[in-house]
């Protein structure tokens, strides 16, 4: 009977270490995109003309026209966002809501407003009038978050 073939020798040390490589390398491309990216999700809107404004939302809109802020409402399982810029003493003023951002951290669910706000130029001709410029938008999200920060970029 013919003899079998010796089998190399193993260096368990090594072996056990390139294991372990492996391993370590394994578990960071699982975890570093959630560090990096902290589970960022855009969320998709729509935004609303005045007549699409829901009832309950014309009537709270006065408590917060005053402030310059983003806020949320659920009206009929709907969840909505209100952006606000305060009270100004001439027209010409808008906001624009660009972009919805929900980040999930361990407390909470934060959704950050990402808005644009455009004044009147130095030489515009502008009624003279206090506005109160806001924008309603209808989200695709099903429950209120926990936190809202409202994120601005001036626009020239």
């Amino acid at each position: 009977m013919g003899k079998m073939p010796k089998l190399p020798e193993i260096n368990w040390k090594l072996f056990i270490t390139m294991i372990l490589i492996i391993a370590i390398a394994a578990g960071l491309v699982k975890f570093i995109p959630k560090l990096v990216f902290k589970n960022d999700k855009e969320v998709g809107y729509m935004v609303l003309e005045e007549e699409q404004i829901p009832e309950k939302i014309h009537e709270i809109l006065p408590k917060y026209k005053m402030l310059e802020r983003a806020l949320a409402a659920k009206v009929d399982n709907q969840v909505y966002v209100i952006v606000t810029r305060g009270q100004k003493l001439t027209a010409g003023y808008d906001v624009n809501i660009e972009k919805l951002e929900l980040v999930e951290e361990e407390e909470e669910t934060r959704l950050i407003v990402h808005a644009t706000f455009k004044d009147p130029k130095p030489n515009d001709v502008v009624t003279q009038s206090m506005t109160h410029p806001y924008a309603v938008i209808k989200t695709e999200l099903k429950e209120l978050p926990g936190r809202i920060d409202l994120e601005v970029k001036q626009k020239e």
